[in-house]
């Protein structure tokens, strides 16, 4: 039995899809088909609300609830807190309920808040104003109350309500303009077709009067695989240049490709979060050996009777009949409940915190504000703020990012003859037949809209005034410069009116071509093609592409003499003269390719391949992409703080190697190894790769020596690297290449990919990822093309570039130039890094060091579970009198200038250094040192000699409240001491904290409170602070406490100074 389509089966039915059919059919206005017609079955379709929230006011609760108990260590504190609910344990429920019933709350309240910004936006979206067409006429209302079929008038500058298909528009040609700006960021403006048989019916009257249905499929997220493409209006875009258009509701609501596409990426985690997690396994380890050995120790001393049932504390009859196996696990239970403190459930909501006020530090860095474009860096996500500063490999797209996607037509060559622009204007005359085809293919092959206050006269006018104003508008910066270059070169794209393209030649004559059909450009073809009759009814198939998709297309034309210069943008240009047969063949495959309802792209595909054949060459272009600001400065920066940077491009090789030798990631010095296509089909691929491979090692064994070491880089191709991802037939071994490949890219101080597939970044991103040092890694482009690898990189940050901002929407964090990385990664990222680091490390020492002293006052206890802090102490502790210093220096801390930090990259910290295990152990084993001083000094220093003034001797909570007293004043004091960067906010927050202790001591103390049973520590503090020797003890074990570690430091920087304490003297010396 097939059980995946009984799954999709049950799945279909429990989406409320019990009768899914694989297309829908929408009847227009709702209009029913007549009695004669086939069956007329009423399909349930969503209305047109779109649900962008994640609760309801009725869910939240146990939502929010459920979803924040999914994590660990809330879990674990809801369990201690049951466990002190149901058996008798030494310390009150409030210890562990109000630290949790904090940390739950503000979480809640939090993302609570988020999810009521959220209603906010639904309900503006969903109240909306739409004309709708009722009975011949418009009538207005909510969008919300769309339906499936309605037919709809949209006004010029208004927002498409929902997925329409366009029935009609006010120009006579049937057209209309429309922006998509906000669903993949492109301002330019595309055009879009009426429906052939409904684009006659202008009126509202014309347009109720229509029977009809509209056969489509089901919806479908892929914003770029859409239903007749020409006729499919996508909800969030714009009617721009139209003043009205018709057209009938197909998809709504949260059917629309808008919504589908509100899918929320995977969650990413940081290093930083894995080490927490691993550091908390081995605390609670340590909690748990802690109940055990204290489980253990108290029935090997309860051994004897009096010891066992003493005169004082006689057990009940229950008590004596409980089998010793419940009483030993209820024993054990209660020791845990008294040593949970370890483990430090405020750290992450300290954390949490950290992570989300940090993140406005970038949002708010003028720096990083562009005053071009009139925007700053955004973070989408606060999660990954310290993966900035540990980031080892860099993966780059090249144009729009390393570029500045600017397109300039630079020159043309037409059958070997090389013409430039200005050459042209000084004299140059073109006459041959495959020159003016050329310019003509130019001219006609494209997408480009004229902006519509442009008239033809003034067009004219301004070309003989010689002004250089641009008119043109489309959504491909390449078709813009080579329409402009067409027009510097005699020949003037004029507009498209009436499904003819008019252009103006050299001879200041007007041509009309009538435009029959439009075969788009897609990455996968590279190329895009029109077919148009001339005005001798000549019909003509122009197609321009990048080399590699129009070289194997021709049969003639001077392939050997059409090149471009290195480092230029090419693209070839050819034609093909239909017969009226072969034109009525084309016609027949593109229709039955577009009315197709299953595999359309695929049927489109094929039309295509069928059509785009049997080309003459005509020639080719080149267009130059300038390099972006400080673009190579950013680099060399990045590069000296030891990261290895990668460019991933759909470019050919030259132009791409072009690029990165003007951005520096190659040197003239760079030794080039190449593993491309041509290289294998010289040799072997497996010839290839172990020659690169000895070259690389040669060199690394000579590295050693006194040999100045090589500098290699290394270019691949994407079908090479296809061959490397494939498993070989040669060995059972799946990535017996793969390991290969990758020991020489780790031996290449960069490397260029060039002519990748969207998918193959992704997969260069992976592979990097799962390699054997899992190093972290970042994406950066500008494209939906560059989206896969964004998601696929531990880090993704888009770039606000000109391809739109769909990478940018789907990163981590964008920011409007390349060069804006530098301060992201090497002052943000290690900043955000440094910060975090120590305040993980510092939770789990101050937690330490107020936990093992508990630990160590059952052996003069008796193993009774006895506590050593009062409650309000236990439960105070992280919430109120340590939480605040170390949230402030997470949030502000610098430990070098921001200048130290530009000029001198080698500061980077990698490798996670300041989480790793050494790093942890010592924190712990200083925490466990300054406990055994809190202790033991105290203990000695006041047994049995220490008296108050009128002789009464400390007590029992005496001597918690000085051991907590010395805790308190220790750990702060600690802060204090790693802070480097002092404000009048440390000193108020550190210094305030103290006070605030000793504040909430005196009235805890001091007063009788009545809501209290008992009041086991009234006059306790003062008590204590009347005794002169209390105070010396209390100086003295802070002294001692914080000495080891100030001696460390000095030896360190004195002996074996870093990198950073380095920079840190030199810049107290400046």
């Amino acid at each position: 039995m097939d059980f995946s389509v009984l799954r999709n089966l049950i799945s279909r039915y429990c989406a409320g899809e019990e009768y899914w059919v694989d297309s829908r059919t929408v009847y227009i206005g709702h209009k029913e088909p007549p009695p004669a017609a086939e069956a007329y079955i009423p399909q349930r379709y969503p209305d047109n609300r779109i649900v962008s929230s994640k609760y309801t006011l009725w869910n939240f609760i146990p939502k929010n609830l459920f979803e924040q108990f999914r994590r660990i260590a809330n879990f674990y504190f809801l369990l201690i807190f049951l466990v002190q609910l149901i058996i008798d344990t030494p310390t009150s429920p409030v210890t562990s309920g109000l630290p949790l019933f904090f940390v739950i709350t503000v979480t809640a309240i939090k993302q609570g808040y988020e999810d009521w910004l959220r209603h906010k936006a639904d309900c503006s979206i969903n109240e909306c104003p739409v004309d709708m067409v009722q009975q011949g006429m418009v009538v207005r209302t909510q969008s919300s109350k769309l339906r499936v079929g309605d037919v709809v008038m949209v006004r010029e500058d208004e927002t498409f309500p929902c997925d329409l298909i366009l029935l009609s528009t006010s120009r006579g040609d049937g057209t209309c303009y429309v922006t998509t700006t906000s669903l993949d960021g492109e301002s330019s403006h595309k055009t879009y077709y009426a429906v052939p048989d409904t684009m006659a019916f202008k009126t509202e009257q014309e347009v109720d009067s229509l029977h009809a249905t509209i056969e489509c499929e089901q919806p479908q997220p892929d914003l770029y695989k859409p239903l007749g493409a020409e006729n499919l209006l996508l909800r969030g875009a714009t009617l721009k240049n139209t003043d009205h258009i018709y057209a009938v509701a197909i998809y709504t609501g949260m059917d629309t490709k808008m919504a589908l596409n509100y899918q929320s990426k995977s969650q990413k985690r940081s290093a930083v979060e894995k080490s927490m997690n691993a550091f908390l396994i081995v605390y609670l380890c340590i909690l748990i050996s802690k109940a055990v050995i204290n489980t253990v120790l108290k029935y090997a001393w309860q051994w004897s009777a009096d010891r066992d049932e003493p005169w004082y504390n006689h057990r009940t009859e229950i008590d004596r009949e409980r089998h010793v196996v419940i009483r030993a696990f209820t024993d054990f239970l209660a020791f845990m409940v008294l040593f949970n403190y370890i483990i430090p459930v405020s750290m992450y909501v300290t954390v949490e915190m950290q992570k989300f006020l940090g993140s406005y530090f970038i949002a708010w860095d003028k720096d990083m504000y562009d005053e071009e474009l009139g925007v700053g860096a955004q973070v989408n996500t606060s999660d990954l703020n310290e993966e900035l500063g540990q980031v080892e490999y860099v993966f780059t797209d090249k144009t729009g990012t390393l570029t500045e996607n600017n397109m300039e037509f630079i020159e043309c060559c037409v059958d070997g003859h090389v013409y430039i622009p200005h050459a042209i204007c000084n004299g140059q005359i073109l006459s041959a037949e495959h020159e003016d085809l050329f310019f003509r293919a130019l001219c006609l092959c494209h997408t480009v809209q004229v902006k519509e206050e442009e008239t033809v006269e003034s067009i004219k006018r301004g070309i003989h005034l010689g002004k250089p104003t641009s008119f043109y508008i489309s959504s491909s910066p390449d078709e813009v410069a080579l329409v402009e270059g067409m027009k510097r070169l005699g020949y003037t794209y004029l507009r498209l009116k009436d499904s003819h393209m008019e252009i103006l030649n050299k001879d200041d004559e007007i041509e009309r071509f009538e435009l029959l059909h439009v075969l788009n450009f897609d990455s996968v073809r590279r190329r895009m093609s029109v077919i148009v009759k001339s005005s001798s009814g000549e019909y003509l198939l122009f197609c321009k592409g990048a080399d590699t998709s129009i070289f194997p297309r021709v049969v003639s034309g001077k392939v050997e003499q059409v090149r471009a210069r290195e480092g230029l943008r090419t693209l070839c240009v050819a034609y093909r003269r239909l017969s009226p047969a072969e034109y009525e063949e084309a016609c027949h495959q593109l229709s039955d390719a577009k009315l197709a309802l299953k595999d359309r792209e695929q049927r489109l595909a094929q039309a295509y391949d069928l059509i785009e054949r049997d080309f003459t060459l005509l020639g080719a272009t080149a267009v130059e992409d300038r390099l972006q600001e400080k673009a190579a400065d950013t680099i060399e920066s990045l590069q000296k703080a030891g990261m290895k940077v990668w460019v991933l491009t759909g470019d050919k090789m030259e132009t791409a190697a072009a690029t990165c030798y003007a951005s520096k990631l190659f040197r003239r010095s760079t030794q080039i190894l190449e593993l491309t296509k041509k290289r294998t089909e010289e040799q072997s691929l497996h010839d290839v790769l172990f020659d690169l491979s000895r070259t690389v090692l040669r060199q690394r064994s000579l590295s050693g020596l006194s040999v100045e070491c090589q500098d290699y880089g290394l270019i691949i191709d994407g079908a090479t690297l296809s061959a490397v991802l494939k498993p070989s037939p040669e060995s059972s071994g799946s990535g017996n290449y793969r390991e290969i490949f990758l020991e020489i890219s780790r031996n290449c101080s960069a490397v260029l990919c060039c002519r990748m597939a969207p998918l193959q970044k992704a997969q260069i991103v992976k592979l990097i990822k799962a390699s054997k040092e899992h190093p972290i890694t970042l994406a950066i482009g500008d494209g939906a093309n560059d989206v896969s690898m964004i998601l696929e990189a531990h880090v993704g940050i888009g770039i606000m570039g000109k391809e739109g901002l769909q990478a940018a929407r789907n990163s981590d964090y964008a920011i409007p130039k390349f060069k804006h990385l530098k301060k992201m990664l090497l002052v943000h990222g290690h900043f955000y890094y440094i910060r975090i680091a120590e305040l993980v490390q510092y939770f789990f020492y101050k937690n330490v060091c107020f936990i093992f002293p508990q630990f160590l006052y059952q052996f003069f206890c008796g193993f009774s579970q006895q506590p050593l802090y009062d409650t309000a102490y236990l439960t105070l502790y992280n919430i109120s009198f340590t939480s605040l210093p170390i949230l402030l220096y997470s949030l502000i801390e610098k430990h070098v200038s921001i200048e130290t930090l530009k000029r001198n990259p080698t500061l980077d910290v990698a490798k996670n250094a300041l989480l790793r295990w050494p790093v942890f152990l010592y924190w712990t084993c200083l925490g466990l040192f300054n406990a055994c001083i809190f202790f033991f000094g105290a203990y000695f220093l006041f047994d049995n000699t220490t008296f108050t003034s009128n002789g009464q001797m400390f007590g029992n909570w005496t001597f918690g409240t000085l051991v907590f007293t010395v805790l308190v004043f220790t750990v702060t004091l600690k802060l204090a001491l790693d802070t480097h960067h002092w404000t009048w906010i440390n000193h108020f927050v550190i210094w305030g904290s103290l006070l605030f202790y000793v504040i909430f001591s005196l009235l805890w103390g001091g007063i009788i409170w009545p809501f209290l049973n008992y009041q086991r520590m009234y006059y306790v503090f003062m008590q204590m602070l009347s005794s002169g020797p209390a105070w010396l003890g209390i100086i003295l074990l802070i002294t001692i406490s914080l000495l080891p570690d100030v001696v460390k430091k000095v030896l360190c920087r004195t002996l074996w100074p870093t990198a950073t304490e380095r920079a840190q003297v030199g810049r107290t010396a400046t």
